[in-house]
C-alpha cells in the first residue's frame, strides 16, 4: 500500500508537505492548461521528495450530456490531459463519476460508453483510470450506480470514504464496500460529520475507518489523504492511522 496526499494544483504545496509519503495527486486540467505546468519544476519536487503521481482530472468536467457532439468533446479533452499526465510519470488518474442529469437512466449506457473510451486513452497514455464515488454532488451517479456502472465497464473505482459518507452514512459505506470493494484500486481518506463538515483529519469527524478496514484489510493499492490543510503533523497522523487500520491482516 502507497500513502500520499491530494495537493490540488500546487507545485507548492507538493514541495512543502510530500516529504514523506509515497505519492501526490495532483489536480491538473482546472483553471490552467497543464501544458503551462512547469513539469521540470515538477519531476524535480517528485524526485527531491522521492514520490510517486497521480493526477485528478478536472472536478466540474461531467462525463456525459444527452448530445454526442459534447460527449466527443469531453472525451478528446480528457485523453488530451491522460497523455500529459502519461509523459510527467502518472501513475492513475482520478475520474469523478458525473452526468449532467444523474437520474436519466438513458445516460447511463452513454456513460458507460464514455468510460470506456477514457479508460482507453488512459491505457494508451499508460496511466490507469479510477473513477470516483460523487453521489453526494448534483451530478454525482449514486453509490450503487457508479458501482454498477463500474464492474460493467471494468474500471477501478476511487473510493472516497468521506464522500460515501456524506451520501449515504456509515450503511453507505459498508453496502459499498461489501458489493465493489474488489474494485477499489485506490483511496481517498478524510473525516466528516453529516451537519457537513468534510475534508477532517481522521479522528475529528464521525466515520467508523474500523468499518473500511473490515473489508479492505490488506489493501494494496494507493491512498490519498484528502485532508484540507498543510499542517504535516496532521497530515502524518491520518496516514499512521490509515496504516494501522489497513495493513491488518484479513
Amino acid at each position: 500500500m502507497q500513502i500520499g496526499l491530494t495537493v490540488g494544483d500546487s507545485l507548492e504545496r507538493t514541495e512543502r508537505t510530500t516529504a514523506g509519503f509515497d505519492l501526490a495527486e495532483l489536480s491538473i486540467g482546472k483553471g490552467r492548461d497543464p501544458d503551462a505546468i512547469d513539469t521540470a519544476r515538477l519531476e524535480a519536487i517528485l524526485a527531491d521528495a522521492n514520490v510517486d503521481l497521480c493526477v485528478h482530472l478536472p472536478f466540474e468536467q461531467v462525463v456525459v450530456t444527452p448530445v454526442p457532439e459534447i460527449n466527443d468533446a469531453i472525451v478528446d479533452f480528457l485523453s488530451r490531459l491522460l497523455e500529459w499526465a502519461g509523459g510527467v510519470g502518472a501513475e492513475k488518474a482520478v475520474l469523478h463519476g458525473t452526468a449532467r442529469n444523474p437520474h436519466d437512466t438513458d445516460l447511463r449506457p452513454r456513460f458507460a460508453d464514455q468510460l470506456v473510451s477514457i479508460a482507453s486513452a488512459g491505457d494508451d497514455a499508460g496511466v490507469e483510470l479510477v473513477v470516483e464515488n460523487v453521489g453526494h454532488q448534483k451530478r454525482g451517479y449514486p453509490l450503487s450506480v457508479l458501482g454498477d456502472l463500474a464492474r460493467e465497464t471494468g474500471t477501478p473505482v476511487c473510493f472516497d470514504v468521506g464522500h460515501a459518507y456524506m451520501e449515504d452514512g456509515t450503511d453507505g459505506i459498508d453496502r459499498f464496500l461489501s458489493s465493489y470493494g474488489d474494485l477499489v484500486s485506490h483511496l481517498h481518506v478524510h473525516d466528516a460529520r453529516r451537519r457537513g463538515d468534510t475534508h477532517l483529519p481522521i479522528g475529528a469527524g464521525e466515520i467508523d475507518y474500523g468499518l473500511v478496514a473490515e473489508h479492505l484489510a490488506g489493501f494494496d493499492g494507493t491512498v490519498a489523504i484528502e485532508v484540507f490543510t498543510d499542517d504535516v503533523a496532521l497530515l502524518r497522523d491520518t496516514a499512521r492511522r490509515v496504516e494501522t487500520a489497513l495493513e491488518a491482516d484479513e
